[in-house]
């Protein structure tokens, strides 16, 4: 019983992950939630509460992925830039998640705590590169991985204020932008 509400539970973050990535938590519908997991839509409330704590649960599981599966490496930022990249073009209701937790969420909802602690850990580790000399100081470490993170995401599919632009068309060349940029920005 137990594995089975595991599973359920599950079912319904991915269905969730996929209806607020589009619709955000105004637009999203718990009954169409409720149809893709396939799963009893009173479970929605039993397990998370309501539309905005799902929301929630589904947004700190994206973002705490993220910040698992891709770390820092300090040594190497246009790599890390890169593997951002490929992660958001994976994954890309990340980036679609985030915009509408901007959008709707604004300062009344705090950055999930694993995100914020994994910000201010690379911010840490920057800061110590640049005192260590071994990237240039001349953007603060907090401005330098934001400007990164915006690097990253804003040649994916889901950031739609590209979606127009032709003149980089393949993952690839788009990968390669995102590289090159970061790399300009650590530039002695």
């Amino acid at each position: 019983m137990v594995r089975d509400a595991e599973e359920t539970r599950q079912r319904l973050l991915k269905a969730a992950i996929a209806e607020f990535s589009v619709y955000g938590i105004a637009g999203a519908r718990i009954d169409r939630i409720a149809a893709t997991a396939p799963a009893n839509k009173a479970l929605i409330y039993t397990y998370f509460g309501n539309k905005e704590q799902l929301f929630d649960a589904a947004y700190d599981l994206v973002t705490n992925r993220t910040v698992d599966e891709v770390p820092i490496d300090v040594g190497d930022l246009p790599a890390y830039a890169g593997r951002l990249f490929d992660r958001f073009w994976q994954s890309q209701e990340i980036v679609r998640m985030s915009a509408w937790h901007r959008l709707e969420r604004g300062e009344e909802q705090a950055i999930p705590a694993l995100v914020l602690q994994a910000h201010r850990d690379k911010i840490a580790l920057l800061t110590q590169a640049q005192e260590d000399g071994k990237i240039p100081r001349h953007i603060p470490a907090g401005g330098l991985l934001s400007l990164i993170m915006v690097i990253a995401t804003v040649w994916t599919d889901a950031n739609p204020d590209f979606a127009s632009v032709k003149f980089v068309t393949t993952k690839k060349a788009r990968r390669l932008v995102v590289t090159e940029a970061v790399r300009q920005l650590v530039r002695p």
